[in-house]
């Protein structure tokens, strides 16, 4: 990518992630054309979709949820592990405006893309909690991750100890018998 296409990509997700953090997932993107001082035609050169742009936007921070599943893999308890990731995922999601709405919308189309991360980040982790039997072997890990982002979008305005209460009453579930 030339310089100037370098520089004018990286201003429109400068731009768009103020206006996301304001306005949430659906921000116009006229405006953040404007903020970023491109044309309208420039921002979907870079960006095909808004879900694109989300993506962009999120990619960063999504990145240190990733990191944070593999510093917990070796933990002494995989269940605790797993649902430890999993609440810091969906507390991430409910302060992060327009985050759920982009995992949740965004089709996993290729391993950079913020969903798949996420899926093949927890992996590990849903691994070793079954491979100890603290999970049953049918739960998948995308299933997971669309659960708590489905409890993030519903308790966006909740608290991040309710949120937490609610992803581990949900995970009761993935028990085995």
């Amino acid at each position: 990518m030339r310089a100037d296409a370098q520089r004018n990509r990286a201003l429109i997700v400068a731009a768009a992630s103020e206006a996301v953090a304001r306005d949430g997932a659906y921000a116009s993107l006229e405006e953040i054309a404007r903020a970023a001082g491109v044309g309208s035609a420039t921002l979907h050169r870079h960006f095909p979709s808004r879900w694109a742009l989300l993506e962009a936007v999120f990619h960063d921070r999504v990145e240190a949820l990733c990191t944070r599943a593999g510093d917990l893999v070796a933990g002494p308890d995989a269940r605790q592990a797993l649902t430890t990731w999993l609440c810091e995922l969906a507390v991430y999601s409910t302060t992060t405006r327009g985050l759920v709405t982009s995992l949740l919308k965004t089709p996993p189309e290729s391993e950079s893309c913020c969903s798949a991360m996420l899926v093949t980040a927890g992996e590990p982790l849903r691994r070793r909690a079954v491979d100890e039997g603290a999970v049953r072997p049918d739960v998948a890990m995308a299933d997971l991750v669309t659960l708590v982002n489905a409890i993030a979008l519903a308790t966006e305005s909740a608290s991040a100890a309710e949120v937490q209460r609610l992803v581990r009453l949900a995970l009761e579930g993935i028990s085995p018998p």
